[in-house]
């Protein structure tokens, strides 16, 4: 059942923390679904402009729409993944989406609000969940690049203001996290004091959390063992660190980067052991299986996992 991000934020607030995960194809749909049955989690499923473009933005949802069928007991929210005006817009009028996130964070302040607004207003008349940024993440992840030097975290009392003036619902905050594989080196990491400092000026509002893949180093071992040219040794989030930020206010936790290394790993070792193989099947199902128990694993960590009947019992008395 597909329902507005808000009101998972409001069943999850300061307990657990929704996952939020993207997909590209049909594969990824089927072991998230299949993950989050298992776990018995709520969350929501990501598509970036990149994805809606990678065949056809119609392709993806009727894969959701699919999935939604074949798993009639899942509560999830469709949301758009770092849109920019046009983008949120066509989002919001299709129909489809119960969420979307404008991401202004490159403008100036005041733009930022400008923006933001505009795409409330439009999404508000539709009960559309809408998601915004503040400050900036480094790293690389589709057509995101921000150079560590251009990096900032989000202010509280500018993050207070902001959402005054612009209306979201949720906010994206740069709290020490980045985009990518190539993460953390030395002791970087979350910025828990950031975290209380900005729910301490908006208790209650739903943050978000950007850039929280854990990178794990056994999958990029693996890939790189099967042929592939990762560079080791970069830490992502350590997921011990999601439920202590959820109980902080992070409603929303982005986990992209992850599953990629799944996929990658899957396709590597499956044609590395089976090199007269050209059936695209075969790695796929295995693919649909490794992501689901991945997915599963860090619905444990978020603290999602088992909050599927609480969440609907809240989803539905909301209506």
């Amino acid at each position: 059942m597909i329902v507005p991000a808000r009101t998972l934020f409001e069943h999850a607030y300061g307990k657990y923390a929704l996952g939020a995960y993207n997909i590209n194809n049909l594969e990824q749909a089927m072991g998230l679904f299949r993950g989050c049955i298992e776990s018995q989690a709520p969350f929501i499923i990501q598509i970036s402009k990149g994805a809606r473009s990678y065949t056809d933005k119609s392709m993806l949802e009727a894969i959701i729409r699919a999935a939604d069928q074949i798993f009639p007991e899942a509560l999830f929210a469709v949301h758009l993944d770092h849109g920019d005006e046009a983008a949120a817009m066509d989002c919001i009028n299709s129909g489809f989406y119960s969420s979307v996130m404008i991401d202004a964070s490159h403008h100036a302040f005041a733009e930022n609000v400008a923006i933001t607004k505009r795409i409330v207003d439009a999404a508000h008349a539709k009960n559309i969940t809408v998601e915004a940024e503040l400050g900036m993440l480094g790293g690389v992840e589709e057509d995101i690049s921000v150079d560590e030097k251009n990096v900032c975290l989000t202010d509280p009392e500018e993050a207070l203001e902001f959402v005054k003036q612009s209306g979201c619902d949720s906010l994206a905050c740069a709290i020490g996290t980045s985009h990518g594989a190539y993460k953390f080196s030395g002791g970087q990491g979350i910025h828990f004091d950031r975290v209380t400092a900005i729910q301490n000026l908006l208790p209650g509002f739903p943050l978000v959390m950007h850039g929280s893949s854990s990178v794990p180093q056994d999958e990029v071992q693996r890939i790189n063992a099967a042929g592939g040219e990762l560079k080791e040794g970069a830490k992502g989030v350590d997921p011990e660190q999601y439920l202590p930020a959820a109980k902080l206010g992070v409603c929303k936790i982005n986990i992209d980067t992850d599953g990629r290394l799944v996929w990658c790993r899957v396709h590597r070792e499956h044609f590395r052991d089976n090199p007269s193989d050209f059936d695209l099947r075969p790695p796929g199902k295995i693919f649909m299986a490794e992501y689901a128990k991945f997915i599963a694993s860090r619905n444990v960590y978020l603290g999602s996992a088992g909050q599927l009947e609480g969440s609907k019992a809240h989803a539905l008395a909301s209506k």
